[in-house]
């Protein structure tokens, strides 16, 4: 690689889209043959492509060795740069596409299951009566990879378990869920006319993994230390419907969010729990130097809107 000079310093380095995608995908995989497999080309010519761009940075983004490919400082850096940039890009594009045909915007959402069962689609709803030349693309994720796609700029808007910590973040709470119980149906605590959640320690629990339910977890085990048990945890899975539905297996019981009682399953009874008063927040984030007119509408929406909906209120 080749020494700056001051004359390189000030001078703009060029090289095309193409190059940063393949260099992003040869940075997710940090593997060049699976990267090139991915990209339809051969593995001679991806080297060739990252080489060039290197050349064009004038700074070694990949550590190469015969049985590792690993990311520079500034391959690091430029990777994450890049996500943005790109991100930035692709929605110009679908914004100049949704323009020519007369849509107005369009907004990237991200949601998790409380969400959706929860405030989310009434406001979709509220939102698109109002904005109907407004596209909103959904997506499914895990709280904690949409705060991380949120800093990335792949999506504009996220529903999410608990705040996202930046001066950078708009946060406005629009749900606020109570604890519940899900028992099976010929459950002995099912007979019960008030349950709390002691009454549960010696049971089976069903609970959603770490990684689709971490932010949940978060909130939920200090609740039950403070009742003086840990949950013995004897199946875990990655959705809501495997949760109700191992419960109505009769492998266990769980605690879950009160958006439950709007799913309807066989074999599933849902209990409040009178001795939690704690709350699940869900929230409304996106970013303050986000200039997309349609997101900006959406945030007002928003925040004119947050507390008035179905699920925002008091436990009775």
């Amino acid at each position: 690689m080749k020494t700056s000079t001051p004359s390189d310093e000030i001078r703009r380095p060029t090289f095309d889209v193409r190059a940063a995608r393949a260099f992003l995908f040869v940075a997710e995989d940090l593997h060049f043959g699976r990267a090139a497999a991915r990209l339809h080309t051969s593995q001679p010519a991806l080297s060739r492509t990252i080489h060039a761009l290197e050349e064009a940075l004038g700074v070694s983004l990949l550590e190469r060795s015969t049985r590792r490919v690993a990311l520079t400082a500034a391959g690091e850096v430029f990777s994450a740069e890049c996500r943005l940039a790109l991100g930035h890009l692709e929605r110009a594009v679908t914004g100049a596409q949704d323009a020519a045909i007369g849509r107005v915007g369009r907004i990237r959402i991200g949601y998790m299951d409380f969400a959706i069962h929860g405030s989310l689609p009434w406001l979709l709803k509220g939102f698109r009566s109002k904005f109907p030349n407004d596209v909103m693309d959904l997506e499914y994720n895990p709280s904690v990879k949409q705060k991380a796609a949120l800093l990335e700029g792949l999506i504009d808007v996220g529903f999410v378990i608990g705040q996202l910590d930046s001066p950078k973040v708009k946060n406005v709470l629009v749900d606020l869920n109570d604890y519940v119980a899900l028992l099976p149906d010929l459950h002995p605590l099912a007979k019960q006319p008030r349950l709390r959640l002691s009454d549960m320690a010696k049971e089976p629990f069903v609970l959603g993994t770490e990684d689709g339910f971490g932010g949940f977890r978060s909130l939920l085990l200090p609740v039950c230390y403070s009742r003086g048990f840990f949950p013995n945890i004897v199946q875990e899975t990655s959705s809501t419907g495997g949760i109700l539905g191992m419960v109505a297996a009769g492998v266990g019981v769980s605690i879950f969010a009160g958006c439950a009682r709007n799913w309807k399953r066989d074999g599933v009874i849902v209990k409040p729990l009178v001795d939690v008063t704690d709350y699940i927040p869900t929230y409304a984030i996106w970013a303050t130097d986000n200039q997309s007119g349609a997101l900006k509408r959406f945030g007002d929406f928003v925040l004119a809107n947050s507390g008035s909906g179905p699920t925002l209120r008091p436990r009775k």
